[in-house]
């Protein structure tokens, strides 16, 4: 008794002075290769937390059939793609957990049993879910808005199937089944957290304390803009630069963005707030006094906007760059990266 006694008092001073790390989890839908947005939205925040939190990386292959189930070995494929780009920006599989959601059955079983655990009501409330069906429907070639009722757009689009519209109920279980305290997110999936911590609490409730409830961690950039002025990269609009794109790849994206739509020649004084091609310049271009240069001269109307894009294309090519080299490297080796 004495030496259980003494072993209990030496393991609790052992996890006083060193403390468990708490646990992260995130990660995307495999719907193919990633660009710009998903680096600022989330990869450069999961970069700096790899080191600090016990980290698990999900590539949510289940909840993908909701985009594609009638082309999985695109899913297939993108799993690969995605896995490509965690290593090529520095995602490190030796410190952290990558994790397949299909090889881990426990994730549709959780995803059942919390299914029964909320309202078909207070799902249909969730605005990220309600917008992703208006996308759809735009998709589809039927024009619509988040702040339409919900049947709206299951009624406009036969690609909102019951999979589609119970995967905030997936994420939950995604979330919940590893006990992550912290969700790193982009300011649209802020809903998801709070739908997860409302089930976790009833299920507490109910069954009791099983879960923690997580936190949001929100990345330095809510959402990028795509390269045509909408609000958001998005594959599915062809407004996006991908990680793995080359450098004529990108100067061509570069040099069709949307700029100022007021300004007619390069000697009209121009806008710079809520300009694209300056947001870029802002998160991409490290050369902070030649952006404050641009700057100057756009509104001043000394500078066109060529030659601002072309210095954007030496920034994010730059920028780009050493992705592009370590991508290289395990693209040699497929037999590694699966």
């Amino acid at each position: 008794r004495a030496i259980m006694d003494e072993s209990v008092s030496l393991q609790r001073e052992f996890w006083i002075m060193n403390p468990p790390k708490k646990r992260i989890l995130t990660g995307v839908r495999p719907t193919g290769p990633l660009h710009l947005g998903h680096y600022v939205g989330a990869l450069e925040n999961w970069l700096k937390l790899q080191r600090e939190y016990e980290c698990f990386f999900l590539i949510a292959d289940y909840q993908a059939l909701g985009d594609y189930v009638d082309d999985t070995q695109r899913i297939r494929n993108s799993v690969v793609e995605v896995a490509l780009d965690w290593l090529a920006v520095g995602l490190d599989p030796e410190e952290n957990s990558f994790v397949i959601q299909s090889y881990i059955p426990e994730h549709a079983e959780l995803t059942m049993l919390l299914s029964m655990l909320i309202s078909l009501n207070r799902l249909q409330r969730n605005p990220t879910l309600k917008k992703e069906m208006a996308d759809l429907g735009e998709v589809k070639g039927q024009k619509g808005n988040s702040s339409e009722p919900v049947t709206k757009f299951i009624e406009a689009s036969d690609k909102v199937t019951v999979g589609f519209f119970n995967y905030p109920v997936s994420q939950a279980a995604d979330i919940l089944l590893p006990q992550g305290n912290l969700v790193p997110v982009g300011e649209d999936q802020l809903p998801h957290i709070e739908l997860t911590r409302e089930i976790a609490s009833r299920f507490n409730r109910i069954y009791g304390h099983t879960f923690p409830l997580p936190e949001a961690l929100k990345g330095r950039v809510p959402r990028l803009v795509g390269t045509d002025g909408s609000e958001k990269m998005s594959k599915s609009r062809g407004n996006v630069i991908q990680l793995k794109d080359d450098s004529e790849t990108v100067r061509q994206a570069v040099m069709r963005m949307f700029t100022d739509p007021t300004r007619k020649t390069a000697t009209d004084p121009g806008h710079v707030e809520g300009n694209p091609v300056f947001e870029y310049h802002d998160l991409f271009n490290p050369n902070t006094a030649e952006v404050s240069e641009l700057k100057d001269r756009y509104v001043k109307g000394q500078v066109g906007d060529v030659e601002v894009k072309q210095k954007l294309v030496v920034a994010i090519n730059n920028f780009l760059n050493p992705i592009r080299e370590k991508r290289a490297y395990f693209e040699a080796r497929p037999n590694l990266v699966r």
